[in-house]
């Protein structure tokens, strides 16, 4: 397997309160759209949107469950004051911050907003790591500029 990911998929109990969380809240454009799905094109990566239920019904497992998901997903920003940006950002958007922004232990700056679903999303500045044009964060300074 290729050390790479494609796709990522949130299951979503409302598609049409989805969708525009991300779509007019946080301005994302939308890539395709059908009636059941919604797809974003990012750096590299695509995220769709899909009906929790249906999500759970093609991975053959139960829709049952809530709380911790034991993931996030991340978005990293070029400068710590755009990490408080991106919070409000959201939290005006309908998500809710169940993590104020704050200085980190290894040295960034980071806090975390919930999308409609729940969904944990990390927003972080981390001055270790390069961030180029396009967004696209590279593990070691210099890459990427």
């Amino acid at each position: 397997m290729e050390q790479r990911l494609s796709v990522i998929t949130l299951g979503v109990a409302d598609l049409a309160r989805s969708r525009a969380f991300y779509e007019q809240g946080l301005s994302w454009t939308v890539g395709q759209a059908a009636e059941s799905v919604v797809f974003f094109q990012l750096n590299g990566i695509i995220l769709a949107l899909y009906p929790r239920e249906a999500l759970a019904a093609d991975a053959g497992v139960s829709p049952e469950g809530g709380g911790f998901a034991g993931m996030a997903l991340a978005h990293n920003v070029r400068r710590p004051r755009e990490v408080d940006a991106v919070l409000i950002t959201a939290e005006r958007a309908g998500g809710r911050v169940v993590k104020p922004a704050q200085a980190t232990f290894w040295g960034g700056y980071s806090g975390y907003f919930a999308d409609p679903d729940g969904h944990l999303w990390e927003v972080a500045h981390n001055p270790f790591w390069t961030q180029d044009a396009a967004g696209d964060v590279f593990l070691a300074k210099g890459q990427g500029e």
